[in-house]
């Protein structure tokens, strides 16, 4: 990908879902499209038949369901999840980058390149990105951290443990654990 293609990517609109499902045809969202959604963050190798079952569709109308919900762009994918650990990924960190404008696209270029990097976030305010990273050891991170030193400046703090992770979206579009406010209301 080069500095002219990540400019355009990096210039297109965001996507604006604010109004929870509002962009996608409503019946995919109905309380079938929700069950269904729950059931494939439980569980994203569950067959088909097993699935139409537990939301109560035909096979048929639940693999049309997932279909259409795939040409929709609200199913993106069907993975799995490895353990980090298990692959020798000892050290996850975050780094919180600044830079000017003349290394921001060089910068995102080259976080492109970069196998360490598992996600990257652009900010608002006075960081420019935050990256997760992963390496097999502190030298390695070390020498991420040098690597991204022409580019700005990295700022580093380790991740001790993952109180939650992969937590699944909450289907409804809303959240439901955060309280409420009240507004007052209007007088006339």
């Amino acid at each position: 990908m080069d500095s002219t293609e990540l400019k355009r990517l990096h210039n297109a609109p965001e996507e604006d879902h604010s109004d929870s499902f509002g962009e996608y045809d409503s019946y995919l969202m109905d309380s079938f499209g929700k069950a269904l959604l729950k059931e494939l963050q439980e569980n994203s190798r569950i067959s088909v038949a097993e699935l139409s079952r537990r939301v109560g569709l035909s096979a048929t109308a639940t693999a049309e369901r997932l279909r259409q919900m795939e040409e929709q762009g609200i199913l993106r994918a069907y993975t799995v999840t490895l353990d980090r650990q298990a692959l020798g990924l000892d050290v996850m960190a975050f780094i919180r980058m600044t830079c000017d404008g003349q290394h921001y696209y060089r910068l995102l270029e080259f976080i492109q390149t970069l196998e360490e990097v598992r996600e990257c976030h652009h900010l608002t305010g006075g960081d420019a990105f935050l990256l997760k990273v992963t390496t097999t050891s502190m030298g390695d991170l070390e020498s991420l951290i040098e690597a991204l030193l022409p580019y700005g400046n990295p700022v580093t703090s380790l991740v001790l443990s993952t109180p939650i992770e992969g937590r699944p979206y909450n289907v409804t579009g809303k959240l439901t654990s955060a309280p409420r406010r009240h507004r007052p209301a209007r007088r006339r």
